[in-house]
């Protein structure tokens, strides 16, 4: 394993050690890879997946950034959809910058409280 994952899931772990989602406010999770972004809505208690929207789904021909901002959009209507107005965010060891931010900012934007 690399250092820099290693690290990474160091901070992980002391993230994950003080959030969970519950039913009232699940968590908002982001995985981030070289090409894709992915992100969930769970619910902790139940352990299950409740939204889920990735940026596979889009293929317009913009940054990564742009693309990011869209993805958090995207899983902000289907939250609301489905009745989930507000969440913890969990940004799964990254760095809040570049793409996790432009989500998270998308999200909001999309009408979803973090």
């Amino acid at each position: 394993m690399s250092v820099k994952l290693e690290r990474r899931l160091k901070i992980k772990a002391h993230i994950r050690s003080k959030i969970t989602g519950t039913a009232e406010k699940p968590r908002l999770t982001v995985f981030r890879s070289n090409a894709q972004i992915y992100v969930q809505i769970i619910d902790d208690v139940q352990g299950k997946t409740l939204v889920s929207a990735s940026s596979l789904e889009i293929k317009d021909k913009v940054t990564k950034k742009e693309v990011a901002a869209k993805v958090g959009e995207s899983v902000a209507k289907l939250a609301l959809e489905a009745g989930i107005a507000e969440v913890v965010f969990d940004r799964n060891g990254f760095l809040y910058h570049g793409r996790v931010k432009e989500l998270a900012e998308g999200a909001r934007k999309g009408g979803l409280k973090l």
